[in-house]
C-alpha cells in the first residue's frame, strides 16, 4: 500500500510540476493573425485602450523632434581663453592688425559658443539639429551649425585671416587655445525632455462596458490585441487579476489532486486486482503523465491547437491491454485535468470524450494492425463531425468554421496510428499482454506448435478441441475468447516432456504407466502441469499464459488413479494429496473455463453416443462435480455463467461430433 500511495503521489507531482503556472486570470494566449479559440470576451466595465509600445515609441520620437537639449554658457572661458590669446600675440611681435582680428575674431565665436567634438558627435548622432543655449537666465534655441566645435573655431579663423596676418595666426596655433565654453545643463534637459513626453497620452480611445471586444472564431486584429492587452492591464490595476502564485498554485494542485483521487477510487472499488498491482499503476501514472506533458508543451511553447495532442492514445492503448471502461475512465480523468489548459474547455471536452468513447468501441480485441487504422478513421470522423456540429450549434455560422482544424484532426489521427509503436514498447517494458502477442501465439504454424503436433499429436489434437469448447464458452457468457483459446493450446504443453505417458499419445497400445504402481502413475500424470511451467519460463511465455498451465486442474483429483488405489487397497484410509494437483485453482473466468473444456472433452472422447441427452448429462455431471469440489469458488462465475457455458458446451460438442450420412458404394 505504502508503494502504491508513493506512486499515486509523484504522480501528482509530476503533472503539477509540468503544468503551466499562471499568476493572473486573464490566461488567454493570443496572436494578431491567429484565431481567437477561447469563449466572447464582454468589457465587465470601462477601461481606455491602451497604445502598442511601438505606436507610444513613434509618437515620443515625433514629439522629441522638438525637443533641443540644453548648454550653459561659460562666459569666463571665453575671456580667459581671449585673454590667453593675446597675450601669446604679444610675445610673438605679432602687428597690431593681427592681434585686433584675433580680438574681434575670438570674441565673436566665444560669443556663439563653443562645443566640445564628443558633444557635437553625440548630438549629430541622436539626430537633434538644434540646442537651446542659456545665457544670464535666457534661453534661446539655435541651429546645432550656428556652435562651433574647436577644430571648426581654428578653421574659421586662419580662413578669415586677412592674408598678410595668416602667417602669424597658423604660428600662434590656437588649437590649444579654443576651449568649449557650452557646457550640457542634464538637470534642466532631463526636465524638459520628459515634459514633452508627458504630453504623449498612453491612452486612445476607451472600451464601454458590455462592448464585445472579441468573439469565438474571430481572426485576432491589430485593433483586438490592443483592446485585450488593455482589459489585460485594467484588471491588473483594478486588483482584480486573482493574481496570487500561491493561490493558482492550490487551485491548480487541489484540481488535480481530485482527479487523481478519483481513478483511485474508480480502482479500488470497481478494479481492485488492478489497483493491487504495482506495475499497473505505474503504467497507468506513466502513460498519464506523458500526454499531459505533451499537452502543456503544445500549449506552452507552441502556437499549435491543443487538438494536434494525441489524447485518444489513453483509451486506445489501456484497451488493447484492459477492459473498455477502464480504458474510457483512464481517458476522462485525462482530459478533465487537461480541459484546464483548452482554449474552449467546453467544446474540449465534448470532442474528447465522443473521440475516447469511439476508440474504446470501435477497438474491442486488436488482434490485427488495421484495426488501429480503422479506429484512428473512426476518431477523425467523430472530431471533425463534431467540431463541425458543436460550431455551428454556437454560431450558426460557416464563416465561422476553420479549415486549419480538420488538418489538426488528421494530424492526430495519423499519431493515434503511431501508438501501435507505444503498445509494444508498454507491453515490453511492463510485462502486459496484448492480443496482437495472443494472435502471434495462436499460430499452430509456429515452431513450437509444429513440434507439438508432431511429438504429441493426440495431445495437440486435444488441444485444438479443447480451445475450440473454450472459445464457445467463452464468447458466450463475454469472456477474452482469444485469452482462452491461447490458454488452451499452451495449457497441455508441459506433456511434451514425455508425451508416451499419455494415452492419447499412445499409438503401439503400450502404455508406461501399466507398470507403475498406481501413486507413481498419478505423480507421472501429474508432473505434466510443472513440466509446463518449466517449459512456458523457457519458452518466455507470458505470465498470463503461464496461469492456464497452472490452473487448469486446479487441486482437484485424478480421478482414474484415485479410485484405482481405493478399490486396490478397501477400507484402508488414503491420503488425497498424493493424487491432487498442486493447483492453484482456477481465479478468473478464463481459466476457469478452460479447466471445465478441458474435463469436458477430455470426457466426452468415452461416450459412446453424442445424442443432447447423453452430452448434456456428461457436461452437467463433469461441472457439477467441479463445483461439488470447490474448485470453481475462486472464479466470479455466477449461476447464470454456469447454465449459459453448460449450453455452449452442449451445442459445440454436438456438432464437432455429428454424424456424418452415409456415402453408397457404385452398383457395378
Amino acid at each position: 500500500m505504502t508503494l502504491k500511495i508513493s506512486v499515486l503521489a509523484l504522480l501528482v507531482i509530476l503533472i503539477i510540476t509540468i503544468f503551466p503556472r499562471s499568476t493572473s486570470s486573464f490566461s488567454y494566449r493570443f496572436t494578431e493573425g491567429q484565431v481567437w479559440e477561447y469563449e466572447d470576451i464582454i468589457a465587465p466595465f470601462n477601461f481606455p485602450i491602451y497604445k502598442t509600445g511601438e505606436q507610444l515609441r513613434n509618437e515620443q520620437q515625433e514629439v522629441l523632434k522638438q525637443f533641443a537639449p540644453y548648454y550653459i554658457v561659460d562666459n569666463k572661458v571665453g575671456e580667459k581663453q581671449l585673454q590667453s590669446i593675446l597675450e601669446a600675440a604679444a610675445e610673438r611681435h605679432l602687428s597690431e592688425e593681427t592681434k585686433e582680428y584675433l580680438h574681434q575674431q575670438v570674441s565673436s565665436i566665444y560669443k556663439q559658443g563653443i562645443l566640445s567634438l564628443a558633444d557635437m558627435e553625440e548630438l549629430q548622432q541622436e539626430g537633434f539639429t538644434r540646442i537651446t543655449i542659456v545665457q544670464a537666465r535666457v534661453a534661446s534655441a539655435y541651429p546645432l551649425d550656428y556652435c562651433y566645435t574647436p577644430k571648426s573655431a581654428y578653421d574659421i579663423l586662419f580662413a578669415s585671416a586677412p592674408i598678410a596676418s595668416q602667417q602669424d595666426v597658423k604660428m600662434l596655433e590656437l588649437n590649444s587655445f579654443l576651449l568649449p565654453n557650452l557646457t550640457l545643463d542634464k538637470q534642466t534637459s532631463n526636465n524638459m525632455r520628459e515634459a514633452l513626453l508627458s504630453e504623449v497620452a498612453p491612452t486612445q480611445g476607451i472600451v464601454m462596458e458590455g462592448e464585445r471586444i472579441v468573439s469565438r472564431g474571430d481572426v485576432v486584429s491589430a485593433e483586438q490585441v490592443r483592446k485585450l492587452h488593455s482589459y489585460q492591464m485594467a484588471l491588473e490595476q483594478r486588483g482584480e487579476d486573482n493574481g496570487s502564485e500561491l493561490l493558482g498554485h492550490i487551485g491548480t494542485a487541489t484540481l488535480i489532486f481530485s482527479f487523481v483521487v478519483l481513478l483511485v477510487l474508480y480502482l479500488f472499488v470497481f478494479r481492485p486486482r488492478l489497483f493491487e498491482d504495482i506495475n499497473t499503476m505505474l503504467f497507468f501514472s506513466i502513460l498519464v503523465c506523458i500526454i499531459i506533458a505533451i499537452a502543456c508543451a503544445v500549449v506552452n511553447y507552441t502556437s499549435l491547437s491543443i487538438y494536434l495532442v494525441p489524447f485518444a492514445w489513453v483509451p486506445v492503448i489501456i484497451r488493447v491491454f484492459y477492459d473498455s471502461r477502464t480504458a474510457l475512465y483512464v481517458h476522462l480523468i485525462t482530459i478533465m485535468i487537461c480541459s484546464l489548459l483548452a482554449p474552449a474547455p467546453f467544446e474540449f471536452l465534448i470532442l474528447q470524450i465522443a473521440a475516447g468513447m469511439v476508440a474504446v468501441g470501435s477497438l474491442r480485441d486488436m488482434a490485427q494492425r488495421s484495426q488501429l487504422v480503422q479506429t484512428a478513421a473512426w476518431i477523425l470522423f467523430t472530431y471533425s463531425l463534431g467540431y463541425t456540429a458543436f460550431t455551428l450549434a454556437v454560431s450558426a455560422n460557416f464563416a465561422v468554421l476553420r479549415w486549419e482544424m480538420y488538418i489538426y484532426f488528421v494530424a492526430n489521427a495519423l499519431l493515434i496510428v503511431f501508438a501501435y509503436g507505444l503498445i509494444y514498447l508498454f507491453e515490453k517494458s511492463f510485462h502486459l499482454l496484448s492480443s496482437i502477442t495472443l494472435v502471434e501465439l495462436t499460430n499452430i504454424n509456429s515452431e513450437l506448435m509444429l513440434e507439438f503436433a508432431e511429438k504429441a499429436p493426440g495431445t495437440f489434437q486435444h488441444s485444438l478441441q479443447v480451445s475450440n469448447l473454450a472459445m464457445e464458452a467463452a464468447k458466450s457468457i463475454g469472456a477474452n475468447t482469444l485469452l482462452v483459446r491461447t490458454g488452451a493450446l499452451y495449457h497441455d504443453i508441459g506433456k511434451l516432456a514425455s508425451p508416451h505417458n499419455f494415452t492419447e499419445n499412445q499409438q503401439d497400445g503400450v502404455n508406461p504407466l501399466a507398470g507403475m504402481d498406481t501413486i507413481t502413475a498419478a505423480k507421472t500424470v501429474m508432473s505434466h502441469v510443472t513440466a509446463g511451467i518449466d517449459m512456458s519460463e523457457k519458452l518466455h511465455l507470458p505470465e498470463i499464459v503461464r496461469e492456464f498451465i497452472r490452473r487448469h486442474h486446479g487441486t482437484s483429483r485424478t480421478t482414474y488413479f484415485y479410485n484405482t488405489y481405493r478399490n486396490e487397497h478397501p477400507g484402508e484410509p488414503v491420503d488425497e494429496s498424493l493424487f491432487r494437483y498442486p493447483g492453484p485453482k482456477p481465479n478468473s473466468k478464463e481459466t476457469a473455463v478452460l479447466m471445465m473444456a478441458d474435463a469436458v472433452e477430455a470426457r466426452s472422447r468415452s461416450l459412446e453416443s453424442f445424442t443432447e441427452e447423453d452430452v448434456t448429462q456428461m457436461v452437467d455431471k463433469m461441472i457439477d462435480a467441479q463445483m461439488a469440489d470447490g474448485q470453481l469458488e475462486d472464479t466470479p462465475l455466477t449461476f447464470r455463467d454456469l447454465y449459459t457455458i453448460k449450453g455452449a458446451f452442449v451445442r459445440k460438442l454436438i456438432s464437432m461430433n455429428h454424424h456424418r450420412i452415409a456415402y453408397p458404394d457404385l452398383k457395378k
